[in-house]
């Protein structure tokens, strides 16, 4: 079994995101969950890859493929609850962003511009503002470039060098960003934000036996509530998690949908 957190970790972070680790690891091991591994996976596989292995004991997810090409094989664990602005206990939404010299206070201003996106399978970065400019596009294109940076931190670096005139950054990597890189958030000015949907959950390989997920969820609910771990999760900027309802992440999908009854299925 292995475990891994690769959503929200950067080199800022890391030394809390072991601390996490270590704290649930000793947990399971309590628990008598033989094989739990003692430290986190970092390897240069890609995440679909690391998702899908039926060995992952634990992980950490983008809603869009949770509810797309992970469905049946991977269990909700837990959601996570976060401490930033735009979340409301369980949920998360993205900001939009342009350049900090940028004329446009608004996203149908936008028209015509380039986009920057983190990934095509991305929730916030993709999905969510779909879904918004679903309403704006009237069945056709918006934009007159999209390109995929990889990642949300370059995104927005990519919005401040004046690379890209918009993007929409998860609100938890702004939240981190503005705390450990001001001099990149700097660069640019939000203009507006998008609907919420459940945060980035926390998952375990679809054959994971049920005691096994019970123990995970045990777990992180101990690690939430030790007062000795006060100050990881305050660097992490997590309080608390929500055993989700089966239909949470439905709110996804419901924004595709929608998005592709506007005659806009595709960010563009």
């Amino acid at each position: 079994m292995f475990a891994a957190l690769p959503m929200y970790d950067f080199p800022e972070l890391r030394l809390a995101t072991d601390g996490l680790w270590r704290a649930m690891h000793d947990r399971l091991e309590d628990a008598g969950i033989d094989g739990s591994p003692a430290a986190l996976t970092r390897t240069g596989s890609d995440l679909d890859t690391l998702w899908r292995d039926p060995n992952l004991l634990f992980a950490q997810t983008c809603g869009y493929p949770l509810s797309t090409a992970l469905r049946g094989v991977v269990r909700v664990v837990a959601t996570p609850c976060y401490r930033f602005p735009g979340c409301d206990g369980p949920t998360h939404r993205s900001l939009l962003i342009v350049p900090g010299t940028s004329p446009h206070r608004e996203l149908a201003a936008l028209r015509g511009r380039r986009l920057a996106i983190n990934g095509w399978d991305s929730n916030s970065g993709m999905n969510l503002l779909r879904a918004m400019v679903a309403r704006l596009a009237a069945g056709k294109r918006f934009f007159s470039a999209v390109t995929v940076t990889g990642s949300h931190v370059e995104s927005i670096a990519a919005v401040g060098r004046g690379d890209a005139d918009l993007a929409a950054i998860d609100n938890v990597t702004w939240g981190h960003m503005v705390r450990w890189r001001p001099g990149l958030t700097a660069a640019v000015r939000v203009i507006g934000e998008t609907p919420a949907t459940p945060a980035l959950p926390f998952i375990t390989a679809r054959r994971t036996p049920i005691p096994t997920l019970r123990r995970l969820r045990d777990a992180l609910a101990a690690v939430m509530a030790d007062p000795t771990l006060a100050p990881i999760r305050d660097t992490l900027g997590l309080w608390g998690i929500v055993v989700p309802d089966p239909g949470a992440y439905r709110r996804v999908l419901a924004l595709e949908r929608a998005a592709i009854a506007a005659g806009y299925p595709t960010l563009a």
